[in-house]
């Protein structure tokens, strides 16, 4: 297979098995001219608001939105100006840039060996009024989260792990194209059980509107299209699932007794949703750079933790010797999505084990 690159997503493969279904569901939604706030919207909510055993889903822009409507929504109800949020420090910036747009102060904490807040190491002296749960590559939240009243869920990378009951005030999801689930551009949904929430988060997207524009609130909604071309996805989602499990299970048996550390193993193995194949590896960027050589494309998530960047030095945080800084530069991802063959999935194991 040497030379034949091995991309890093399936988008294109996926496209390709879904194409016929996805242009019949776009021209029906185009050719009955109702383009936004119809059926498809109304019934991929639904569908979400099942999956994830909860009472209600808000579709709307994007997960970061998502984020940013439950952010706004709790700092009114607390009446704190600004609130303190506590944010793992091993994540993509959009999770803190969510709380900072809705005017919370952010207090990283650093991370256990997985990428996820260690708990041991938040500030007791500190005054929270929040805390952000992010299952980093697809890992559940672990138990002492659940336990939290103050708990925002983050749960882009991790919705589909395990069990989909939801924890805590609400959750944010990402339909990304990099997700699990994702569309062809930007989407996200707010799910909560919460009832004035589910009414906030109506009125956001959509201008207030269903207030009679009493407040304020902006234009941010996925399209009849979007939806109608999610709703042909959700119907593969769970085969999907099991062939990423399948994919984890062979690379985590094969490199048992390799030097690699694997991100997913038996502790949190069904918990996981597979997002992303992280390893923790010596010599990373070679190892990266070996791998492309061979037509393997791999990422890196992410090079740099939150309080290294320079948009968050302001912000409390762990030192340049954290866990997460340490992870950051020792992790690599591998390209894991269900269109990976039994060829590839087996070369990439070995292409691997050979360079290490």
């Amino acid at each position: 297979m040497n030379g034949s690159l091995i991309p890093f997503t399936g988008l294109q493969r996926q496209y390709n098995n879904l194409r016929k279904e996805i242009l019949d569901v776009t021209d029906q939604v185009l050719t009955s001219g109702r383009l936004m706030n119809a059926e498809n919207t109304a019934n991929f909510e639904s569908w979400l608001a099942y999956e994830n055993h909860i009472k209600h889903a808000v579709t709307c822009h994007s997960g970061t939105q998502a984020l940013e409507i439950i952010a706004s929504f709790v700092r009114q109800r607390l009446g704190i100006h600004p609130p303190t949020v506590f944010v793992p420090s091993m994540t993509f910036p959009a999770s803190a840039n969510a709380f900072i747009r809705a005017g919370w102060n952010i207090h990283f904490v650093d991370t256990d060996a997985y990428g996820i807040m260690d708990y041991s190491k938040i500030d007791q002296e500190v005054s929270i009024q929040g805390i952000l749960g992010i299952g980093l590559y697809g890992a559940a939240l672990p138990d002492w989260m659940h336990r939290q009243g103050s708990l925002i869920e983050d749960a882009a990378q991790h919705w589909l792990a395990g069990s989909r009951y939801r924890h805590g005030i609400a959750s944010a999801i990402s339909f990304d194209p990099m997700k699990n689930l994702g569309n062809y551009g930007n989407g996200g949904a707010v799910v909560t059980d919460d009832y004035e929430l589910l009414n906030y988060a109506r009125g956001w997207v959509n201008n207030c509107k269903n207030t009679g524009h009493a407040k304020v609130g902006t234009n941010s909604r996925m399209s009849e299209v979007d939806c109608a071309q999610m709703l042909v996805k959700t119907k593969y989602i769970n085969d999907w699932q099991t062939r990423r499990r399948y994919i984890a299970r062979q690379w985590i048996d094969a490199l048992k007794d390799s030097p690699v550390r694997c991100l997913i193993n038996e502790t949190n193995f069904d918990d996981h949703c597979f997002h992303k194949f992280v390893i923790e590896i010596d010599n990373r960027n070679q190892v990266l750079a070996k791998l492309l050589q061979q037509g393997i494309d791999t990422r890196v998530h992410y090079e740099h933790p939150l309080h290294e960047l320079p948009a968050y030095q302001h912000y409390s945080g762990p030192d340049m010797l954290s866990a997460a800084s340490s992870l950051s530069r020792r992790c690599l991802s591998l390209p894991i999505y269900p269109e990976l063959t039994d060829l590839e999935v087996e070369f990439i194991i070995d292409q691997l084990l050979e360079i290490v």
